[in-house]
């Protein structure tokens, strides 16, 4: 097995350095999703900063949790201060289906925490309110994930004038292996269309699903308002494939090809590079009963999966070093991750850089 190290020096050579001349100044905005550096536990001031060093265009705060107030007043100087410095903000949350294993009352009921979410979104701003369905658990729910899409749809449609009149459209992520592409535009569909629904465009999360990201971009591009890329280290294990997630440039997807389509595709999509490094997870579709989850699956999208994935070769998963002093080994570990998050990110940054993405692409 091969381990990739965070921080390694990237330049734009080969078929690179023609893609990054080609797209030099292509007008594709650049940002990242603050679940990258989530071990930081960062209010947005603090990711506005942070933004501002890396030297992005926009910053996607894809939770709630991270705003000090919900008071118009205080998202608005928030905006400003994002606009002051040339950042715009796209803004997200989780889960709206009210019968997803994942739903949290937090926010109240569904329809609740959505219509909150398209206020906070308004007020800063945002032409989109990421959301999401799930998780991969949900598709073993009674009804399969059709009967989740649907709730979710519902929900959706209560909101729909109030989404329409502030300006905000809601942004369907394929999160944590709930749903494939092609389910992601049936829930779109299901709510009424894209006068007030998109999709957040998620490669990393293509993969757990038995998706090459390319083929996922290709029914989703389309849908796209907003997106959470990543790059995937796949290949083929005993119970099927496993997956390590990595930093951009550093994975087995075609960046070169992805990009190149995206922008056929996705004109005004910004990049959010949402890096979740280190560690390995099998999807495991050798094993009985594991495609019954799939039920509609098409033969060519998985064999095209399987493509990709023979492609590449096994990785050890990261691990935070142990720090000499027992006592403190908490620490020295939370230190370590934060590291590696800014680490994972920042090389992220760079790559995307240095082929052509970014209005403010200096390296």
């Amino acid at each position: 097995m091969k381990t990739i190290a965070a921080g390694s020096a990237l330049a734009a050579t080969g078929p690179l350095a023609g893609f990054a001349a080609h797209h030099k100044g292509g007008g594709v905005k650049l940002g990242y999703d603050n679940f990258a550096v989530r071990a930081m536990n960062w209010m947005v001031e603090d990711h506005l900063k942070y933004s501002e060093k890396l030297g992005i265009d926009s910053l996607f705060m894809s939770d709630l949790d991270h705003f000090k107030s919900f008071d118009t007043s205080y998202l608005k100087d928030v905006r400003k201060k994002a606009s002051d410095m040339g950042i715009g903000i796209h803004v997200g949350t989780w889960s709206i289906c009210p019968t997803s294993v994942t739903f949290k009352d937090k926010w109240g009921t569904a329809v609740e925490h959505l219509r909150l979410s398209i206020r906070v979104a308004e007020a800063l701003g945002s032409p989109v309110i990421r959301v999401v369905l799930g998780n991969r658990d949900d598709r073993l729910t009674e009804g399969g994930i059709m009967a989740r899409i649907k709730d979710t749809a519902a929900v959706c449609r209560v909101c729909r004038s109030q989404a329409m009149d502030a300006g905000v459209k809601i942004a369907m992520e394929n999160h944590a292996g709930d749903m494939q592409a092609a389910e992601v535009v049936t829930l779109i569909e299901e709510a009424g269309g894209t006068d007030y629904m998109g999709a957040n465009l998620d490669a990393g999360n293509a993969s757990w699903t038995l998706e090459d990201p390319l083929e996922n971009l290709e029914v989703m591009g389309p849908y796209a308002l907003t997106t959470s890329l990543r790059d995937s280290a796949i290949w083929t294990s005993e119970k099927g494939t496993t997956v390590q997630w990595t930093a951009m440039g550093q994975g087995n997807v075609d960046w070169v090809a992805y990009f190149k389509r995206f922008k056929e595709l996705c004109p005004g999509v910004p990049v959010h590079i949402e890096t979740i490094s280190g560690f390995n997870r099998e999807i495991p579709f050798l094993e009985d009963g594991f495609m019954d989850m799939f039920p509609d699956m098409k033969a060519t999208t998985l064999a095209r999966y399987l493509k990709w994935a023979r492609q590449g070769e096994a990785r050890e998963p990261w691990k935070a070093p142990v720090g000499p002093n027992a006592d403190r080994a908490d620490h020295n570990k939370d230190i370590a991750t934060q590291n590696f998050q800014k680490a994972e990110i920042e090389e992220s940054i760079r790559y995307c850089k240095s082929i052509g993405l970014g209005l403010k692409n200096s390296l």
